[in-house]
């Protein structure tokens, strides 16, 4: 993944209603006016959310005569997990490193008060 893709969807991401809007997405393909349903905005606005993540491909949209499903794309979540990773190899052995000193810690006993 590019980085520029990586910013798109992190960007994405970053609005707490389209993060929503993916949530809802997990259950399966949904109308924009399904999507909107939750939200107090208008469709338009909706849209607007929606042509955001289209962007960050995200989301993929359909057309089926009058309807316009909605669905999820998840290979950019699947890179931002990728990308995570890499941090979290990095906090575990940090975590293990730690976690190893305080046992040590623990087991050299204790000489009481110092003065």
């Amino acid at each position: 993944m590019t980085a520029d893709a990586l910013s798109a969807t992190f960007s994405a991401l970053a609005d707490p209603t389209r993060r929503a809007i993916l949530a809802r997405l997990s259950e399966g393909e949904k109308s924009v006016k399904d999507l909107a349903a939750p939200f107090a905005m208008s469709l338009p606005a909706v849209s607007k959310h929606l042509k955001v993540l289209e962007r960050a491909r995200l989301i993929e949209r359909g057309r089926e005569a009058q309807w316009r499903p909605c669905k999820l794309s998840p290979e950019p979540l699947k890179d931002v997990s990728d990308w995570v990773s890499q941090y979290r190899r990095f906090w575990e052995e940090s975590f293990d490193r730690l976690d190893a000193y305080l046992n040590e810690l623990k087991d050299t006993p204790d000489d009481g008060p110092h003065q």
